[in-house]
Parts: structure tokens; sequence; C-alpha cells
């Protein structure tokens, strides 16, 4: 059932995400370059409100997204990738957690996570997004219903 409405869609939801993130880690990177006093105690906020949102967006695209995807698309490879992005950005996002203080290693990991989020977006944007709204399978709209439920949920039970 593809939108024809115009309504906003699961992928739209997700790009929300993609751009809300993408803001943050903007903000990360002025805040590298400060001198200020707190700056890095406003770095360490910052780089675990980032990793708080990327893992819930991760954990719903895998919950519900990728699994609808799969079953509605002939060709799964984009999504072998993208959950091995996840992978890659999951261990990053553990190492930045685990970290006690904003040194250099720590700018480091953020400043690549950023690099990997970036990348995997524009996978997202230019090939998983269009798939997904060319399925005649999926009803993007009641996914997107979805995906905003699990997503209160999860930042709710984690905030």
């Amino acid at each position: 059932m593809p939108n024809t409405r115009g309504e906003k869609d699961a992928c739209d939801l997700l790009d929300a995400d993609h751009r809300a993130v993408k803001k943050m880690f903007k903000e990360y990177e002025e805040l590298t370059g400060s001198r200020a006093r707190g700056a890095a105690q406003k770095k360490m906020d910052l780089a675990r409100q980032i990793c708080h949102e990327l893992s819930v967006h991760a954990q719903i695209e895998e919950e519900l997204f990728y699994p609808a995807l799969r079953a509605a698309l002939k060709e799964t490879d984009l999504l072998a990738e993208a959950e091995v992005e996840h992978q890659s950005a999951k261990d990053l996002i553990a190492q930045i957690e685990g970290m006690a203080e904003a040194d250099e290693m720590f700018d480091a990991k953020v400043t690549v996570l950023g690099e990997y989020i970036d990348h995997h977006v524009k996978e997202e944007r230019n090939e998983m997004f269009p798939k997904a709204r060319a399925a005649r399978k999926l009803d993007l709209v009641a996914l997107r219903d979805e995906l905003a439920t699990r997503k209160e949920e999860l930042m709710g039970a984690t905030a």
C-alpha cells in the first residue's frame, strides 16, 4: 500500500531522527573547539544524549522497520549492510558511554561515530527509503505509528 496521500510515513519519522542527531553532532563539533568553562561537561552530556538517541533509533529500526522491509523486498542485501553498520555504531556507542572524561580519544570516537552515521543515513535516504516507498506490500503510515509508539516507550524507559 504505497502512501499516496502525502502523509508522513515511517521513512519521514526515521529521517527526522537523522536530522536531529546530525544537529547534535554539529553542536558537539562546535564544543570541541571551545575553551569555555563547562565545555567538557557539555560535551559529555551531549555525547550521552547522542548515544541514547542513536540506540533507540537503531532499536526501533531493528525491531520493526527492517523486519517489515525484509518481508516486503526481494533484495535484502541493503538490510544486511545496515545491520552490520548498526553493530559497528553500537560498539562505538558502548565505548563512548564507558569513558569517564571527554579527552582526545573521546572526541575522536564521537567524530567517527558521526561519520558512520552520516554514511548510514545517506544509504537509507538514497537507497533504502525509495525501495521501501515503492514496495506495494508495505503500509509505511501504519509502520510510522508503530515506530513512534515504540520510540516513545524506549525514550521513557531509558531516559
